[in-house]
Order: C-alpha cells, then sequence, then structure tokens
C-alpha cells in the first residue's frame, strides 16, 4: 500500500458552527490518519498565494473574504488514495449538488461556504501542504 498525503480545511464555518470534531471523525472513519493539525487564522496575503489560481474569478474577493473571516483547522491527512476519498467524503462543491451524507450535503449552506477545502491532486496536494507545514516540504 503507497501512503500518500493531501491537505483538509475545515473552513471558518464549520469551525464556527463547532463541526471540527464531525468532520475529523468521518476522515479517521474512512480509515485515514491526521499526521499535522492545526488553528490558524489566514491573512489576506497568505490567503491569496494559498487561493492563487482563482485570481481574477469573479468569486475571488468573496472567497478570500470568507477564508480570512476567522479561524480555520487545517490537517495533513495520509493514507491510501486520500485526495479521491476525501473529496468524496467532502461532497461537490455545490452543496445542492452533494452527495445525501457527505459532509457538504449535510452541513455546508451554499456554494461559497462550503465547509470544507481538500486538496485536488497529487501536485496541488504537496503544494498546500509546504504552504501550511513548511517542515513537512520535501
Amino acid at each position: 500500500m503507497k501512503i500518500e498525503r493531501t491537505l483538509l480545511i475545515i473552513k471558518p464555518d464549520g469551525v464556527a458552527r463547532g463541526l471540527i470534531g464531525e468532520v475529523l471523525v468521518r476522515v479517521e472513519r474512512k480509515g485515514y490518519r491526521i499526521e499535522r493539525i492545526k488553528t490558524l487564522t489566514m491573512d489576506r496575503v497568505f490567503a491569496e498565494t494559498h487561493y492563487a489560481e482563482h485570481k481574477g474569478e469573479r468569486y475571488y474577493k468573496d472567497l478570500i473574504d470568507y477564508i480570512t473571516e476567522g479561524p480555520v483547522v487545517v490537517a495533513v491527512i495520509a493514507g491510501e488514495n486520500p485526495i479521491d476519498n476525501l473529496r468524496k467524503i467532502m461532497g461537490a462543491t455545490d452543496p445542492l449538488d452533494a452527495t445525501a451524507g457527505s459532509i457538504r450535503g449535510s452541513y455546508a449552506t451554499s456554494v461559497t461556504r462550503n465547509l470544507v477545502h481538500g486538496s485536488d491532486s497529487t501536485e496541488s496536494a504537496a503544494h498546500e501542504i509546504a504552504l501550511f507545514f513548511p517542515e513537512m516540504a520535501d
């Protein structure tokens, strides 16, 4: 079994609504290990670095405003095929399209306020993990 890593962010609405434990329990029950975890509040510069690929999109300002409005929980998740599986656990970005029982299907209120972020590829996982946990950079 090849161990891979991905990044999970529980966004400000998830933290404010007391859903940290619920999200992490779902990840662990799927068989994944939490290798690193911390709470932080992103400033605008850090958020803009994290979401640089979205710069120029119509939703970019709202995304930056949202992710910087309060604390987030950031975790490195490890196991077999964590990127695709975590994205299934999270559900579609739009909670109206998310599978019933997924995190977003159960708890998210809108496309913008969608509770969680997960890396979408091996490359983005490596980049995001290095950004939030520089001590883990290859």
